[in-house]
């Protein structure tokens, strides 16, 4: 008996398992027009998920109740030429992304270079000229990590209106220079922007947007700390003039107070975010590895 197909029009084709089997069989029985060839490299390009998870194992057992899911071909092609990014999670409300350092989340009025909003705008067109992505959040060009973007405006502005009830987890990894002595700390300051657009801290209350940073040392030693970082708010260069304030700067940051560049980008990632989804109300959390010379530069 052939699997049902759960789902028809999207850049996936989705089927339910209805008996114990091995996943390439599966495979083989519901790509039944494909060679055996064709169907193995679809599983070894890392084109099928189960359950959301991508696996490349031609023995995963497949268990009653689970999803196995297929990229199109075409659609694979096209991520497979996705440059600066890639696809944590895709479903019919949001896109979440891990983002490299050096790629504009959006356009500006300055740059007008490739950006991640771009190359998504032409991935979700793939399956119709009609389909768009929204900016619900931005991560600074030189910062990398976790980005969630909307697939139609009424989920942006759910997100946007409610982004401080419903996320529940925003950390970052900051690679700062010098050895930071406190293992605990919170920052608190008064955030205003100066005439040449850089943010600076105020400790007059009111002067300014309150922000709050609290950070927990994970690492360091004479040269550098790894700091994991929790914003209790979300405000323009925050974490980046917080830890200006404290006397340890961003690697890589001159904006902010950086004297040194060892590692040629922003010490700065967006390693999690968790939140609400916008349709089923459950938590989603999104997690993007932290770059392998943050660790090492702080050993």
């Amino acid at each position: 008996m052939r699997p049902t197909q759960t789902n028809k029009g999207s850049n996936h084709e989705t089927y339910k398992v209805e008996e114990q089997n091995e996943l390439l069989p599966f495979l083989l029985k519901v790509m039944e027009n494909r060679s055996r060839n064709s169907v193995k490299s679809i599983l070894t390009r890392g084109q099928v998920s189960v359950d959301n998870v991508p696996t490349t194992k031609h023995n995963y057992e497949l268990q009653p109740g689970q999803t196995v899911a297929i990229l199109k071909n075409k659609v694979a092609a096209k991520v497979n030429n996705i440059s600066g990014f890639t696809i944590l999670h895709e479903d019919k409300e949001i896109i979440v992304i891990n983002k490299e350092a050096g790629l504009l989340s959006i356009a500006n009025a300055k740059e007008k270079d490739v950006t991640a909003y771009s190359q998504l705008m032409d991935y979700v067109r793939i399956e119709s000229p009609k389909n768009r992505i929204f900016v619900v959040h931005r991560l600074d060009r030189d910062t990398s990590g976790v980005m969630v973007f909307a697939k139609d405006e009424m989920v942006k502005r759910k997100l946007q209106d409610n982004w401080k009830d419903i996320v529940k987890e925003r950390s970052y990894l900051a690679l700062v220079e010098g050895t930071v002595k406190k293992l605990k700390g919170t920052i608190s300051s008064w955030l205003r922007e100066s005439s040449t657009l850089v943010m600076y801290s105020s400790a007059r209350e009111g002067d300014g947007v309150h922000a709050v940073t609290h950070y927990e040392k994970i690492q360091s030693n004479s040269s550098y700390s790894l700091l994991k970082v929790n914003l209790e708010t979300g405000r323009k260069n925050q974490i980046r003039v917080h830890m200006n304030d404290i006397g340890h700067p961003i690697v890589g940051d001159k904006k902010y107070g950086a004297t040194t560049n060892t590692i040629k980008r922003l010490g700065l990632h967006a390693s999690v975010l968790a939140f609400e989804h916008p349709k089923t109300g459950k938590l989603a959390r999104f997690e993007a590895d932290a770059p392998k010379v943050f660790k090492q530069k702080s050993k």
